[in-house]
C-alpha cells in the first residue's frame, strides 16, 4: 500500500513538473523577444512598420535635401532634435568623384554629426563618397543591406566604406524591412525594404526608407527594382507617401504600376545627372508622372532640391548649390 501511495505521489509530482514546463514553453513561444540572442539561430520575424507610430508632435521644421551629386544619390534629412538641436540622417553619399565636395557641402550646412547613415546598396553612385563622409564627420550608426554571399561586393569603394566605419567606431547594422531606426519629436523613420536576402540584382537589395513627419510622408527608394517593390507589397509594407524619390534615377526598371498606385504620391523627385549615359529618367516614367498629374522635381534640371515640412505643409526650393559642376 505504501509503495502504491509513493508511486501515485511520483506521478503527481511528474505531472506538475510537466505542466509547468509546458506553460513556460508556451510563454516563451509567444514572447520571442525574451529568448532572441541566446538560442542559436532564433530570430523572430520583424514587426510590420505599419504598427509603428510617431511619438509627440513635430517640434519645428524638418528639412529634406535632395543633394545634386550628378548621376548618383545623396539625401540629407534634418529633423528637429532635443533642446533645439538637429538630428542628421544621410541616405547615400554620391560618387567617388564628388566625395570631397559632398563633405564640404555637409559641413557648410552645419552637419557636425550624423545620427544615422544609410547605404541603400553597394553601388558606386550611392556609396562612392561614403568612406570620405565617415572619416570627415562623426557618425553613430550605419545601416546596410545584407546580400547573399555570391553577391557580396569586392569593390574598392565598398571595402573603403567598411574600413572607414571600423576605424571611426561606427556601429554597422543590417538594414531590412520592419526596422524603426528613428522615432522622436513627431518623426518616424522606418525601413520597408528589402524584404528578402536572395536577389540576383544588387539594386533589388536597396534599403527603402519611409519618413513620417507629422501628417506628411516621404519615401526613399534607392535603386529598388520592380521585383523588390512587389515583394514589399506582398509583405504588407506601408509604402504610401506624399513624396516619392523615384527608384533608380527614374529608370523604367523601377516604379511598377502596382507599387506606384500603393505609394500614391503627390510629388516625385528624380535624382540624376545631366545628359547621363543611361538616359535617366526614362520616357516611360516621365509619361507616367505626367499622366498622373504629379509635380516633378529633377536634380539634373533644378540642382539641389529642398523640401521643408512643418508636419502639415511641404514647401519646395530649387536651384540650391550642387556638389557637381554642370
Amino acid at each position: 500500500m505504501a509503495q502504491k501511495r509513493a508511486s501515485r505521489k511520483k506521478q503527481t509530482v511528474g505531472g506538475t513538473i510537466l505542466t509547468i514546463l509546458l506553460v513556460i514553453a508556451l510563454f516563451l513561444w509567444n514572447n520571442p523577444q525574451l529568448w532572441e540572442g541566446w538560442i542559436p539561430g532564433a530570430t523572430p520575424e520583424p514587426s510590420s512598420p505599419s504598427s509603428a507610430s510617431t511619438e509627440g508632435e513635430p517640434a519645428g521644421e524638418a528639412k529634406i535635401w535632395y543633394i545634386d551629386v550628378g548621376q548618383g544619390d545623396s539625401i540629407l534629412v534634418q529633423l528637429p532634435g532635443e533642446d533645439g538641436g538637429t538630428a542628421n540622417i544621410l541616405i547615400d553619399a554620391g560618387t567617388t568623384a564628388t566625395k570631397n565636395t559632398l563633405c564640404q557641402w555637409l559641413q557648410k550646412h552645419n552637419v557636425d554629426r550624423l545620427d544615422i547613415v544609410i547605404a541603400t546598396h553597394p553601388h558606386e553612385d550611392h556609396i562612392g563618397g561614403m568612406a570620405a563622409v565617415l572619416q570627415a564627420i562623426p557618425a553613430d550608426t550605419l545601416y546596410m543591406p545584407k546580400t547573399k554571399s555570391s553577391k557580396t561586393p569586392t569593390t574598392r569603394c565598398y571595402e573603403n566604406m567598411l574600413d572607414a566605419a571600423d576605424e571611426q567606431g561606427v556601429q554597422v547594422k543590417e538594414g531590412k524591412a520592419g526596422l524603426v531606426v528613428y522615432q522622436e519629436n513627431g518623426a518616424l523613420l522606418e525601413l520597408v525594404g528589402p524584404t528578402r536576402q536572395d536577389y540576383d540584382d544588387l539594386n533589388a537589395y536597396s534599403i527603402v526608407a519611409r519618413l513620417t513627419y507629422g501628417e506628411r510622408t516621404f519615401l526613399f527608394t534607392g535603386d529598388c527594382t520592380k521585383e523588390a517593390e512587389e515583394d514589399m507589397l506582398q509583405a504588407g509594407m506601408d509604402v504610401s507617401a506624399d513624396v516619392l524619390k523615384m527608384g533608380h534615377h527614374g529608370s523604367s526598371t523601377s516604379t511598377g504600376d502596382a507599387f506606384f498606385q500603393a505609394v500614391s504620391p503627390q510629388t516625385a523627385v528624380i535624382t540624376c545627372g545631366v545628359d547621363n549615359d543611361y538616359g535617366h529618367p526614362h520616357r516611360e516614367i516621365l509619361a507616367l508622372l505626367e499622366e498622373s498629374g504629379i509635380a516633378v522635381y529633377r536634380t539634373d534640371e533644378q540642382d539641389t532640391i529642398l523640401a521643408s515640412c512643418d508636419g502639415e505643409a511641404i514647401t519646395w526650393q530649387t536651384g540650391l548649390p550642387s556638389v557637381v559642376e554642370k
